[in-house]
């Protein structure tokens, strides 16, 4: 059964409104945004990845949905594989470093043993005060809507990529990879002027096209707007496989969001204040699905928009 599939099942049972038809990445519960995210050994993370790096990005990727709620975190509660003593200390160690570097409390959690050699998995549920007028959905584009995204895309992917040998490796892609920044103090200043908001974590163009469906609404994107970074650059050659790479990788925990065109210099002053870039990618429009162009040319989705499960 696939992820889709499985979500449509359970429609059935989250039937009150703070679930929001499991449609989001969190759900609104008397002023409370609730998320709850799992990462596993071989799909989210490498073997030999840290114990450090994977706690970053058990709390880091929980703190982004988070992020994309425009929520002040609060705690975490961990569910932990319990396995070798120096690597289960070693987590606990990058578990404390995140958690002080986004000042977030750890208030409980469950721990389980798992046999030798089995993968290793994590789940976290990270809990947030929503903002004053409430949480954005993912489900709020309107026909007309500017659409923005935070930072640069790809370079997380690239940093896989150069993880698994593929690539030489820069510190910036790798840290990318390694210890994703989510957008905790963007998304609470720029919630007023959102009509829709989610985090890039699976690939730009799926979370687009799952923002446009959740929306009602086609996504107009153009490809060279999408951001790339100088170190991204620096190692593949600025064209349409670049582009569409870096927007099908996956795991930016960059904020994907759309706003009245009147809000643009609210949303850029806002950005320049936080040092944060901001690039506008497109329109909502009448329609479904995402519509991809290239320096005004329509062209072709490719085969795989980025991850599933």
């Amino acid at each position: 059964m696939s992820e889709a599939d499985f979500i449509a099942r359970l429609r059935a049972i989250a039937t009150d409104p703070a679930a929001r038809g499991l449609a989001d990445d969190a759900a609104e519960w008397e002023g409370l945004v609730l998320t709850h995210d799992m990462i596993v050994e071989g799909i989210h993370f490498l073997p030999d990845d840290t114990p450090q790096d994977i706690a970053w990005k058990l709390v880091a990727v929980n703190l982004s949905d988070l992020a994309a709620k425009g929520a002040a975190p609060v705690g975490v509660l961990v569910g932990y594989s319990l396995g070798d003593e120096a690597w289960d200390a070693a987590f606990v160690e990058g578990l404390d470093l995140v958690l002080r570097r986004f000042g977030v409390l750890l208030l409980g959690g469950d721990t389980v043993r798992v046999p030798a050699g089995a993968p290793r998995s994590f789940g976290l549920t990270a809990i947030g005060r929503a903002p004053p007028g409430g949480a954005p959905s993912r489900g709020g584009a309107r026909p007309g809507d500017q659409i923005w995204v935070t930072g640069t895309i790809g370079n997380a992917g690239l940093g896989l990529a150069m993880r698994l040998g593929q690539e030489d490796a820069n510190e910036t892609c790798l840290a990318a990879y390694k210890r994703p920044q989510p957008q905790l103090t963007f998304g609470q200043a720029v919630v007023p002027h959102v009509h829709a908001m989610m985090d890039v974590s699976d690939g730009l163009l799926i979370d687009a096209r799952r923002m446009a469906e959740a929306s009602g609404c086609q996504f107009g994107l153009m490809l060279e707007s999408i951001p790339l970074s100088a170190a991204l650059l620096a190692v593949r050659p600025d064209v349409l496989d670049t582009r569409l790479a870096a927007a099908t990788a996956g795991d930016d925990y960059q904020l994907l969001f759309t706003a009245d065109p009147a809000a643009a210099v609210a949303i850029r002053e806002i950005a320049a204040g936080l040092n944060i870039a901001v690039t506008p990618l497109g329109h909502a429009g009448v329609g479904e699905g995402i519509m991809l162009t290239h320096r005004a040319q329509r062209i072709a989705l490719p085969d795989r928009l980025g991850f599933t499960h």
